[in-house]
């Protein structure tokens, strides 16, 4: 198994992405600490570049590349946002971009992803596996694999956020991250043990693809299959080898959240604090209006992942 990446790689990766990612803001609204009698931080990732967290880990990546790689392009697979972010940092950098992307693909991530440049790969993501189709095309063509989560550098990248919200806030007493492979929530870990280590880690998946909480529970990576869920960027099957061990040693534990608390937190988000945000990116904050009565009187962080939504879904979803 590769070497999973340490707090030291999510500062190095601080370095590579300073001037290319946006420092992005952290919010409050004393409706929700009033509402959740607590005192709760936002890290507004759609306010990233392509508009979401994934970014930070595709830049860190690519920045690593050698001559020869970035020669040859780069391929991943995506659902959206970790599409968009290769694709978009492979134009600032000068790489070639194949995405292998499902044909139910959000459109507007499809679109944003064609119009950064890259060349996009179709599949169905009920009867293909993308990561045997990835793989294939990176040996065929000399591509360089840069998978959606499971990736030192990603993780290193994506764990940036956090550190950006710590060195912004101060220590907290409960962090929550939203959960799909496993990407942002073991980089977050990496760095809320280093800059608060009291602080207790929470994932957040969707209740219809609970394979993380499984598989803390089981101390094994639990596969299932492609979860029906509105939050499109945690339809993911498995966590990662790399992501799984930093999340089984470093995470307190798993919540789930359903469509329908999703959608809540979606009208929370649009109303009071005046920001646009995709259902996956609701998963933290949903969990932690539930969970409002165990958090009274603490500073809780919560990772809002991205706001990549297509805005007529959005539209329906809200009313």
């Amino acid at each position: 198994m590769p070497t999973p990446p340490t707090y030291t790689d999510v500062q190095a990766a601080a370095e590579r992405i300073r001037g290319h990612a946006n420092r992005t803001p952290v919010l409050t609204s004393r409706r929700v600490n009033s509402e959740l009698a607590a005192s709760v931080f936002f890290k507004c990732e759609n306010f990233q570049r392509m508009g979401a967290f994934k970014f930070r880990g595709a830049f860190n990546a690519l920045s690593r590349f050698d001559e020869e790689q970035r020669r040859n392009g780069v391929i991943t697979y995506s659902s959206g946002n970790h599409a968009q972010a290769i694709a978009l940092s492979a134009r600032i950098l000068g790489v070639p971009a194949t995405i292998v992307m499902p044909h139910d693909a959000p459109a507007s991530k499809v679109a944003a992803t064609r119009g950064y440049g890259a060349t996009i790969v179709v599949y169905d993501r009920y009867t293909e596996n993308r990561e045997e189709i990835g793989q294939t095309l990176a040996a065929e063509h000399g591509m360089t694999l840069v998978p959606p989560y499971d990736h030192a550098d990603v993780i290193a990248g994506q764990g940036t956020a956090t550190k950006e919200l710590f060195e912004e806030v101060g220590e907290l007493d409960a962090l929550y991250v939203c959960l799909g492979g496993g990407g942002l929530l073991s980089g977050a870990a990496l760095a809320a043990r280093a800059l608060s280590p009291s602080c207790r880690i929470y994932g957040v998946e969707p209740k219809a693809g609970d394979d993380g909480l499984q598989s803390l529970r089981t101390g094994s990576i639990v596969h299932i299959d492609t979860p029906a869920t509105i939050a499109d960027g945690a339809q993911t099957q498995h966590l990662g080898t790399l992501t799984f061990e930093i999340i089984r040693r470093e995470v307190d534990d798993i919540h789930t959240a359903t469509d329908e608390e999703l959608v809540e937190a979606m009208r929370v988000f649009a109303a009071t604090l005046k920001i646009v945000v995709e259902p996956t990116g609701c998963l933290a904050f949903a969990a932690v209006r539930r969970l409002a009565a165990e958090l009274s009187g603490q500073r809780v962080g919560v990772i809002v992942s991205g706001g990549n939504v297509d805005l007529a879904r959005y539209a329906s979803l809200l009313a």
